[in-house]
C-alpha cells in the first residue's frame, strides 16, 4: 500500500472468537480536502460475493462477543443509509485479504477518534434502513489518535 505519511488516527481491527485470524489496520489521515482512510485486512472468511460491509460505528468500545458495544452507524446528521457519515465503501476480499483507500469529506479525524470501525459478514445493500442489511459484526477496532 502507498505510504501517505503518519496517520492522525489508527484502528487495530480484530475478529471475534469465531474469526480469530481476522485482523488488520485502518488508518486515518487528515487532508486539506477531507479524511483519507486506508484499510489493510487479512483473514476475511469465504463469502458468496466477496464483499464485506465496512462502517464507522458510534460506540467507543468493541465490547463483548458480537461487538454489541459498537452501537449503530456514526450518523451525526441523522441521514438515511448510505449517507451516514460512517458509511464507507465495502471491502472486497481477494483470498481473504482486502485493501481499501478512500477520501471522504463526511467526517474529520477529530470527529471519529474514540469511535469504532466494524466489518460485517455480508455486503451492504445500500438501501435497507438503518444499516444496509449488512449482517453480523465480525471484526472491530477502536479508533485512537496517534
Amino acid at each position: 500500500m502507498t505510504n501517505y505519511g503518519i496517520p492522525a488516527a489508527v484502528a487495530l481491527v480484530c475478529g471475534g472468537k469465531e474469526r480469530p485470524h481476522l485482523h488488520g489496520t485502518v488508518k486515518f489521515f487528515s487532508r486539506r480536502d477531507g479524511t483519507l482512510v486506508t484499510a489493510e485486512i487479512c483473514g476475511l472468511p469465504e463469502s458468496e460475493t466477496g464483499f464485506f460491509a465496512f462502517h464507522i460505528h458510534e460506540g467507543g468500545d468493541c465490547g463483548r462477543e458480537g461487538f454489541s458495544d459498537t452501537k449503530g452507524h456514526y450518523n451525526p446528521c441523522n441521514r438515511d443509509h448510505p449517507r451516514h457519515a460512517g458509511d464507507l465503501p465495502p471491502l472486497l476480499s481477494c483470498s481473504g485479504r482486502a485493501e481499501l483507500t478512500v477520501l471522504t469529506n463526511r467526517f474529520s479525524v477529530c470527529d471519529i477518534v474514540g469511535k469504532t470501525v466494524v466489518i460485517h459478514d455480508q455486503a451492504d445493500d445500500f438501501h435497507t434502513q438503518p444499516s444496509g442489511n449488512a449482517g453480523a459484526k465480525i471484526a472491530c477496532g477502536v479508533i485512537r489518535a496517534r
